[in-house]
């Protein structure tokens, strides 16, 4: 099982280092076109906004850890071990209450683009927003699992970089 993740995770990042390279190549590209040879090529700026969108949304999903994103975790990293398992419970339980409310509706809105398509590259628009609908389950199946883990009194998720500043409380907590 292991091994299959890891397979999955490699292949999550090559996902997102193609469409890095994309993106990167159809900027160049642009510049080129634009500033050397004095001819706007207009699909390439398409292309950048559309594999920066999937970018976002992929790595957010598939390849950064819950470590990676942004977070504001000055209270939590000030509580002692049982504020600290409120507080990541009650995050869990309101990321996945509020994706799960909110996934029929982005559903419908992706699904309603199926009619139109983009401007230059005339790929469809709901192909180009599906990536939200990827993003939106991982966030749902994450959050489910850490709140299981959670409740089932498993680790505590660790502050930005790893640092616990209460890791000495723990037996006072118990």
């Amino acid at each position: 099982m292991q091994a299959t993740l890891r397979w999955l995770q490699a292949r999550a990042d090559n996902v997102a280092v193609a469409l890095l390279t994309a993106m990167f190549a159809a900027f160049i590209l642009q510049i080129v076109s634009r500033y050397v040879v004095n001819a706007p090529i207009g699909w390439t700026l398409e292309a950048c906004l559309t594999t920066w969108l999937w970018l976002v949304f992929w790595s957010s999903a598939f390849v950064l850890g819950d470590k990676d994103h942004v977070t504001f975790d000055l209270c939590y990293l000030a509580a002692n071990r049982k504020l600290k398992r409120v507080f990541a419970i009650v995050t869990a339980a309101a990321l996945l209450a509020g994706f799960l409310a909110a996934l029929p509706a982005t559903f419908d809105y992706i699904t309603f683009y199926k009619i139109k398509k983009s401007a230059t590259l005339r790929i469809r628009l709901d192909v180009v927003f599906s990536v939200y609908g990827l993003f939106a389950i991982a966030v749902i199946l994450r959050s489910g699992a850490r709140l299981l883990a959670l409740l089932r009194g498993g680790p505590l998720p660790e502050g930005a970089h790893g640092e616990d500043i209460h890791a000495g409380d723990e037996a006072a907590t118990r």
